[in-house]
């Protein structure tokens, strides 16, 4: 058999195809037989020729995890023995490489059965050859082994230590500073425990960035490409591997980010690994003070311009722009003044790459810090409007961009604009007329390949465009429009299709029930797009496939013996277009309600599998469009059993969801959808749909309030950081769970409300910043105001918190106490009595002229009647009442509205001694409110009986007090006061 094998192998080496097949086929045959092995084993010691040696270690390593058991000792031994001489003795670099991938193979039975102790004491003696050779190989086996025998292996983790890192400082072989690198990159899998395996790895860090720094400074940025991959793993890990070397990493990683004359490759994975820092390491950046400077370098990456022949997901300004976002999404307190300074600077500057620069920044901010970009809003729009106005069209682009993000985030506080923002619109798009739309339609007929981008992003803008105007004035004018979506679908472009479906959500809310008449057209369109592959790029790393020898191979090839995945890409176009149809499922299924029934079943199974899938923004999609397929099947008329039974098993399906999103999802963002789905799911349907989940549901609560579930993992790194980091949107969510069972449960949730209760108040404690003890706040006031008379049992825990609350700096923790000392204390009964004098004298304060807010004036309103309500002896009246009266008329939150003047009215229905001399003060205020828009005809019908009965009573004497007020105001208070 050697020799009729040296001839095939020969001939499988020769250029001519056919032969090289003839040869191939034949090796496979002889490859069954276990005599295959000595033969390999005898070309790899004697053959001549490099290739046939290197040749006959692949197929060894092909073969030997079929015939190793059947190998008899002697055969064994000669075989190690080979594979120890050829990685020693071989001249040859490939067959040295070649023979230690045999040698990792028979490492992973021979090891663990005992039958190969010499091998590792002759690894580390290798390691420490003064041959160049010697030590890369060595490095590779250590590699390779940890792969294969990685438990056992990790016991040698200790004495490997001072090796790997003089060979990361080898300063004479570069093979050898790869090897190391590649080394100390393949361990960090197999550590899963803390002590001094930790301490070691991050030992390695300053070490791989040395040698990092000296290659890209020789130019050899693929070393430094595998320092970052390390980075990586390091980030992922579950270990706390990280520690202090988190600041020399991102500052590492900051030089290469914006280092202009390094390949755009290499500065994406800088970039990358700051990302991922932002993403699942937010506490470090924030603890060890490196936002600000990561920002520092993120945001002047937005003003460079791509090469043409650059990939354009490659670029350095959107890859920092994705940065950006991630940080502000996870850290937003942190992230919104370093971005508006860097804005309001670069607005200025005479570049327009600047200029677009500084808009883009804020679009970009524009969903993660929306709750702080609010009180700035505008400060902001002045920069976006001007840049509406800009002579470069990059600017006024990415200024229509900025604008968009603020319409969707910045809810409702960007209507209250509306009167600067949509001239500065108008004026863009150079004519207020329909004639815009038109000018649209003509780009969303081109069908040429260098077009479509731009069909693409005409089809956006007609969607929001329509959405601006409204219904009234573009549904006439609307088919054809959508007539070029549908047909766009045929032009194969996954951007084109993504926007398409975002249009098509659009129009169904612009619709509503008359987009009925599309559902056939374009549901099946969605449910293409939702069914595709995602098309996620998968990078095989198989070393052993050396000069095209992978091609080699045998019928009974070995499943264990495959390559090694080393990247999944998880951001593709594709993604993009299925989460926009998994969105526009939603829309559908909101809009048209029971109408959408034919298309239920599909849609449920795709949402369902969607909400399982590897990337989060697919699983966002699906958790809210789950919410509004339970709301289009619960529109059904439940007239048929099947009917009232599928309403259940859809329930069933999507609280099912949710559960176990909240506990098990590891991104934030997705659980706190699942949270709002919930609280909304359970005062839509109500105690009697949702009491089988009841017990479930809290218990996923309480998993989230104790910070244990799967997402609040993803940032602890086992170390206390002084600080206890979590994401705000995430526990505003969570918090809004509570109210919404005390809503549907009233006093019966006070047997669940007793287990989250104190789990809720560790919020409220240091080192919780200011925005937990707010939102514990305004959970308790909500859970009182809906479970009622039991919030007693917790008036003492909760009151202690509350008073404080009301002497805060921050003007929303004053207006949510406020709201909460009154509903304590009109559903708390004798507990709160004794606290009554604090409260009066802690918002007495709020009514001075040192409270600037008008909001939480409007809620101290709103306690005090509440006190009055329902405790008027412990109140002195005769002086509360005047300065409560001299607060009014509400000026904000008009929540507040109805006990406020509820109360007022109360008393003078009742002709109280005390309101008495105060009545042409409130007859001032209550004309004020008849003529307000902001207030309800409610209010005012209420105000209108108070005014009644007073004229009744004091006919003569409310004449003078009437004829004061301004004609407008005297004649609604009248029209009002006439009411029966």
């Amino acid at each position: 058999m050697a020799q009729s094998l040296e001839l095939l192998l020969i001939q499988f080496l020769m250029p001519d195809n056919d032969a090289r097949r003839q040869a191939e086929e034949q090796i496979r045959r002889l490859a069954r037989d276990p005599q295959v092995v000595p033969a390999l084993v005898h070309h790899l010691r004697t053959a001549k020729t490099p290739n046939v040696r290197q040749l006959a270690a692949v197929l060894l390593r092909k073969k030997i995890t079929s015939h190793w058991p059947k190998l008899p000792l002697d055969s064994k031994a000669s075989l190690k023995q080979a594979l120890i001489d050829s990685i020693t003795l071989d001249h040859s670099h490939p067959v040295r490489r070649a023979s230690a991938n045999v040698v990792s193979i028979i490492a992973k039975y021979a090891i663990p059965a005992g039958e190969w102790p010499e091998l590792l004491p002759f690894l580390f003696q290798c390691s420490q050859s003064p041959q160049e050779d010697h030590r890369e190989v060595a490095l590779i086996l250590f590699s390779s082994l940890t792969e294969t025998i990685g438990a056992t292996f990790q016991s040698h983790l200790n004495n490997l230590q001072p090796i790997l890192l003089k060979c990361l400082q080898d300063g004479t072989s570069s093979r050898v500073r790869i090897a190391a690198l590649k080394a100390v990159g393949s361990f960090i899998e197999y550590v899963n425990d803390g002590g001094d395996i930790v301490k070691m790895f991050r030992d390695f860090v300053p070490s791989i960035l040395n040698v990092s720094r000296q290659c890209l400074a020789n130019g050899e940025e693929d070393v430094a490409s595998i320092a970052f991959e390390i980075f990586d793993e390091l980030i992922e890990s579950p270990v706390p591997l990280l520690g202090d070397s988190v600041r020399i990493i991102v500052q590492f990683s900051l030089e290469v980010s914006a280092n202009q004359d390094l390949e755009i490759n290499i500065r994406q994975q800088a970039i990358q690994i700051i990302s991922w820092l932002a993403k699942f390491k937010a506490s470090f950046l924030k603890k060890h003070k490196l936002v600000v400077p990561i920002l520092q370098v993120m945001c002047p990456l937005l003003t460079e311009t791509a090469n043409e022949d650059e990939d354009s997901d490659l670029a350095a300004d959107r890859s920092a722009a994705e940065v950006i976002d991630t940080m502000a999404i996870n850290l937003p307190r942190h992230v919104l003044a370093p971005v508006l300074e860097f804005a309001s600077v670069s607005f200025h500057h005479i570049n327009p790459k600047y200029r677009e620069a500084a808009v883009t920044s804020l679009g970009v901010i524009a969903e993660g810090c929306c709750e702080h970009l609010k009180d700035k809003l505008e400060d902001c729009l002045k920069i976006v409007l001007e840049a509406l106005k800009d002579q470069e069209q990059m600017v006024r682009g990415a200024a229509s961009f900025a604008l968009g993000q603020f319409a969707e985030h910045l809810q409702p506080e960007i209507l209250s604009h509306y009167a600067n923002v949509l001239p500065c619109i108008l004026n863009a798009l150079e004519d207020p007329s329909d004639e815009v739309l038109e000018m649209m339609k003509g780009f969303m007929v081109l069908t040429s390949d260098e077009d479509l981008c731009a069909r693409a992003r005409a089809t956006e803008v007609v969607g929001i465009v329509a959405m601006a105007v409204g219904r009234a004035r573009v549904e006439a004018i609307l088919p054809p429009f959508i007539e070029a979506a549908i047909a766009g679908f045929g032009l194969d472009y996954s951007e084109l299709r993504e926007y398409t479906h975002g249009f098509f959500s659009n129009v169904a809310e612009i619709l509503g029930d008359s987009f009925t008449q599309y559902l056939p057209h374009v549901v099946p369109l969605v449910f293409s797009s939702c069914n595709l592959d995602d098309g996620s790029a998968v990078d095989i790393d198989d070393a052993n496939d050396e000069n095209g020898f992978g091609g080699v191979s045998s019928d009974d090839d070995d499943v264990n013996d495959e390559p090694r995945v080393r990247n999944i890409c998880v951001r593709t176009g594709v993604l993009d277009e299925k989460a926009a149809a998994t969105q526009a499922i939603g829309f559908f299924a909101l809009h048209t309600k029971s109408a959408y029934a034919p298309y239920l079943e599909e849609s449920l199974k795709i949402l369902i599998r969607h909400s399982g899938y590897f990337h989060e923004d697919l699983r966002l999609q699906a958790v809210i469009s789950l919410k509004h397929i339970l709301t289009a099947v619960r529109a059904i008329p439940a007239t048929h059993a099947d009917v009232q039974e599928k309403q259940k098993d859809v329930l069933d399906s999507v609280l099912n969801i949710c559960i176990k999103t909240m506990t098990k999802d590891d991104d934030k963002e997705v659980v706190a959808q699942a949270c709002m789905s919930v609280a909304d799911i359970v005062k839509d349907c109500g105690f009697a749909a949702i009491e089988p989940y009841i017990l479930r549901l809290a218990e996923a609560t309480l998993v989230l309030l104790r910070q244990e579930s799967s997402c609040q993992q993803v940032e602890s790194d086992g170390e206390d950081d002084g600080d206890i980091d979590h994401d705000e949107i995430l526990m505003d969510a969570v918090s809004d769970l509570l109210p919404a069972f005390a809503k549907v449960m009233g006093s019966y949730f006070d047997p669940i409300f007793a287990k989250l209760f104190d789990p809720l108040m560790k919020f409220a404690k240091s080192p919780h910043p200011p925005q937990d003890k707010t939102m514990v706040v305004a959970t308790l006031a909500e859970v009182a105001q809906e479970m009622g008379a039991p919030i007693s049992a917790y008036v003492d825990k909760i009151m202690p918190l509350v008073l404080k609350e009301l002497a805060s700096s921050d003007a929303t923790n004053r207006r949510n106490a406020a709201f909460c000392v009154g509903e304590i204390c009109k559903n708390g009964g004798a507990a709160t009595l004794k606290y009554y004098g604090d409260i009066l004298r802690s918002l007495h304060n709020l009514f001075s002229n040192s409270e600037s807010d008008d909001a939480v004036r409007d809620n101290a309103a709103g306690a005090i009647a509440r006190m009055i309500m329902v405790q008027p002896q412990s109140i002195p009246l005769n002086q509360v009442l005047p300065v409560f009266i001299k607060a009014l008329p509400l000026k904000e939150d008009h929540e507040e509205s109805m006990p406020v003047y509820s109360c007022i009215c109360s008393l003078l229905l009742s002709s109280h001694p005390q309101i008495l001399p105060l009545v042409p003060d409130v007859i001032h205020v209550f004309a004020q409110v008849v003529v307000s828009p902001d207030e309800s005809d409610e209010v005012k019908t209420n105000i209108g009986k108070a005014v009644s009965h007073l004229i009744s009573v004091y006919g003569q004497q409310m004449q003078p007090i009437l004829s004061a007020l301004p004609p407008a105001h005297a004649n609604a208070l009248a029209a009002f006061a006439s009411r029966r």
